[in-house]
């Protein structure tokens, strides 16, 4: 599923896909982009098996992708970062398949680590995707976890 002519936009490079994609071309791309980082952390999200057959999410499209930008902006601000990739997939999607890549580039380690954990806790509980998964007695929707609104909350500045 590589994209032959692939860019990676820098330093912030956000993205809905509507189609699948192999996380390790852009993430290669991302890493060349930003050679002069200290530290590149990276994340990628996938469908489980097990009892679900296939996963869908949906999203409000005016909002979704300039939301992405604006927590990616505000993210690449607090940890200090040289770049951030945030891809997100929408539609249908079967186990195995890449759901999300987070990727942030960094001078050290500890803030790439940090602004990784912070973009997924945000985008799996704050953010503006509905989720249901298909299993064998049809299809159920998927809400935020108790530990997934614990998580997120870690990153609260007041």
């Amino acid at each position: 599923m590589a994209e032959p002519s692939l860019r990676i936009e820098t330093p912030l490079d956000v993205r809905l896909k509507e189609t699948g994609f192999s996380p390790g071309h852009p993430l290669g791309l991302f890493a060349k982009a930003h050679k002069e980082s200290g530290g590149i952390a990276s994340f990628v999200g996938q469908v489980r098996g097990g009892q679900a057959h296939a996963l869908e999410l949906s999203h409000y499209e005016p909002i979704t992708l300039p939301a992405m930008r604006d927590l990616a902006e505000k993210t690449a601000e607090r940890f200090a970062l040289d770049g951030l990739l945030a891809w997100h997939r929408v539609g249908v999607m079967t186990p195995g398949q890449a759901i999300v890549l987070v990727a942030a580039a960094a001078p050290h380690r500890r803030a790439a680590f940090e602004a990784t954990d912070s973009m997924m806790d945000h985008l799996k509980s704050a953010a503006w995707f509905w989720k249901r998964e298909r299993r064998d007695d049809g299809w159920h929707w998927i809400e935020p976890r108790g530990q997934d609104h614990a998580d997120l909350a870690r990153w609260k500045t007041d």
